[in-house]
């Protein structure tokens, strides 16, 4: 089924993470292997909500608001809303309102566009960034 697209979900998604398991990704730079707490493959297209207490992995198509600890949008990720995260790594595109207490990091596939609020910033070359940054105290 890659590449239909079925239709669009609208709904609020409170997530609880009660059990995790090891995923590995080879895209992730900081974090060879570690604990996702909520991932939405490519096929996915979500409208809504989502507050999640640890990892987010995004490779799906997302509007809407984000909550989270750490924020990973994948090569496939496209999120379009209101982000709020500690850390952020970008290799898709990410757009429109995004606070990160700590690091944002954009990759050399990443874009990212909009009001970024941010403690750390980091762009490889390739990367890229089109709006306004506001640096946050610590």
């Amino acid at each position: 089924m890659k590449g239909r697209h079925i239709g669009t979900v609208h709904i609020k998604l409170q997530y609880d993470v009660v059990h995790t398991n090891q995923i590995e990704f080879n895209y992730m730079s900081n974090i060879p292997s570690h604990n996702i707490d909520l991932s939405i493959p490519e096929v996915v297209t979500f409208v809504g909500s989502i507050n999640v207490p640890g990892v987010a992995q995004i490779n799906g198509d997302i509007t809407g608001e984000i909550t989270c600890k750490e924020l990973e949008v994948g090569p496939q990720g496209n999120i379009k809303g209101k982000i709020q995260a500690q850390g952020i790594e970008v290799h898709g595109q990410l757009e429109n309102d995004i606070n990160c207490k700590g690091l944002v990091k954009i990759f050399k596939t990443g874009k990212v566009s909009g009001n970024l609020a941010y403690l750390e910033i980091d762009i490889d070359r390739g990367g890229q960034f089109s709006g306004v940054m506001s640096y946050i105290k610590s």
